[in-house]
């Protein structure tokens, strides 16, 4: 079925040519994107089921007694399975931005839109709420003529089935979604005893309706008109990225015929213009006009020519994914995949290889204490008994583990230099931070006017209460004043 549009027109006044009609804009007509099945559909459902299993159930996975997965912003700690986050490491979100920019930008030089196709939230929700569309009212047609049809007890139950189901699975991912951020299993309680906090409610509520607005209602609306990534991965692509292309020459002149008929007496192509292409599309383009920015990637419509070509006995192939040089210089396969590795690729390739093992040693190595240092200000230096001159200092120690620590301290650069004022080694519990107020003492003839430069060390203290400077050692810098 081709694809049509309302127009709002705009009437000029007659001139010498007569009256003349122009479109102000257009307004959005449905469309009812056809059910397609082959190979790139199974994929695209496989990306479906794993996105989803992931994200729902993950907030439910359980990690030494906690939430697994658990991005607490009261408590200012960001749980990942074994590894805590604090806002000190706000450098690995960063990083992770890195990740994700640089491998969009190479997932899209080598294969234009597989982000959009296969794991879009858009996407996928978007084909969620199809499938639940098609279950409750029906195929394509079935559709087009429930809503052309006057209003009726039948339309207004599928139509209320239908919006029912879509609210309840967007309440559920908004309450998942809110799940990584409140321990879920206290969530669901609060939702059970009316009880729910105005964050909780409010992030609730505007993510299940961003949910059933985008899938449900905006669906192709967000990827053409919202989303930003359509307007600028043509700067990311080139005449070797692999797309989803209509081999022109070999389908045209498209045109009807019997499954019989000599193409080449009649003078046709291999397309018989059935428009299954389009029919598929979720964004309702027409592939046979090019590459279009609306085009997302899904493959939809490759699986659909794909049926038909089948059955009428041609091979298949006529829409497939190859890259522009490939279709316009018959190349096969093996020769695409190898213009792949091209020099654009293999830099973004190299960025982000970099970054990741660069990540990964830092996460491996990265020290489980963390320690600041700050001055007691109130009282520079004192003296105190035994000719002693003390400077009182406050140490943070900050856990990032999620087993207690037993720490040990010294200081240095002054000649006698010992830590007191607080009981040694001292004891810190799992993933928590805590304030250590000690203090430094010199003998008076050690220390020199004014400041004096020193250093803590923090060494892990093990069962055997010997040190273990081979674990990690931390070495903080601070003054030592006298007068």
């Amino acid at each position: 079925m081709a694809r049509t549009s309302n127009v709002i027109p705009i009437i000029p006044a007659p001139d010498a040519a007569g009256d003349q009609e122009q479109a102000l804009f257009e307004v959005r007509k449905k469309i009812y994107p056809r059910a397609v099945s082959g190979w790139f559909a199974k994929w695209r459902w496989t990306l479906v089921w794993i996105t989803q299993l992931v994200f729902y159930v993950s907030p439910w996975l359980s990690w030494n007694g906690r939430q697994a997965v658990l991005f607490d912003l009261g408590a200012r700690k960001f749980y990942i399975f074994g590894i805590v986050f604090w806002p000190q490491d706000f450098i690995y979100l960063t990083i992770l931005l890195l990740i994700s920019a640089y491998s969009l930008f190479l997932f899209t030089a080598v294969a234009g839109r597989l982000w959009c196709g296969y794991a879009c939230p858009q996407t996928v929700y978007t084909e969620i709420f199809l499938w639940v569309e098609r279950k409750i009212e029906g195929d394509r047609s079935a559709q087009m003529r429930l809503d052309t049809v006057e209003l009726s007890a039948r339309k207004v139950a599928l139509k209320s089935a239908k919006h029912a189901v879509w609210i309840a699975l967007s309440l559920w991912t908004g309450f998942t979604f809110v799940g990584y951020f409140t321990a879920i299993h206290d969530l669901g309680r609060e939702i059970i005893s009316w009880s729910l906090g105005p964050w909780e409610t409010f992030w609730l509520f505007f993510y299940g309706l961003a949910t059933y607005g985008n899938a449900g209602w905006l669906r192709e609306q967000v990827c053409k008109y919202m989303c930003p990534y359509a307007r600028f991965q043509s700067v990311m692509f080139d005449r070797d990225t692999l797309v989803v292309a209509y081999d022109e020459e070999r389908g045209e002149p498209r045109g009807s015929r019997s499954k019989k008929a000599d193409t080449k007496a009649l003078g046709l192509g291999a397309c018989v213009d059935c428009e299954i292409c389009v029919q598929v599309c979720p964004t309702g383009i027409d592939i046979r006009h090019g590459l279009q920015y609306e085009c997302i990637g899904c493959t939809a419509c490759i699986d659909g020519c794909n049926q038909v070509m089948d059955r009428m006995g041609y091979a298949p192939g006529l829409i497939r994914y190859a890259s522009l040089n490939g279709v316009s210089q018959h190349l096969g396969w093996k020769e695409m995949i190898r213009r792949v590795f091209r020099p654009r690729v293999l830099v973004y390739s190299t960025v982000l290889w970099t970054i990741i093992i660069a990540t990964g040693i830092s996460l491996y190595l990265r020290v489980p204490v963390k320690v600041d240092v700050i001055r007691d200000r109130s009282a520079l230096a004192r003296e105190v008994a035994g000719g002693l001159i003390e400077n009182v200092y406050r140490l943070q120690i900050m856990n990032t583990q999620e087993t207690p620590r037993t720490l040990g301290i010294t200081a240095t650069g002054i000649d006698d230099l010992k830590v007191g004022g607080v009981t040694l080694p001292v004891q810190i519990g799992p993933a928590s931070t805590q304030m250590f107020t000690l203090n430094l003492r010199a003998p008076a003839e050690s220390a020199q006017k004014g400041s004096t430069r020193i250093e803590f060390h923090i060494v892990p203290i093990g069962p055997d209460g010997k040190a273990n400077p081979e674990e990690f050692s931390l070495h903080e810098k601070s003054i030592f004043f006298k007068y």
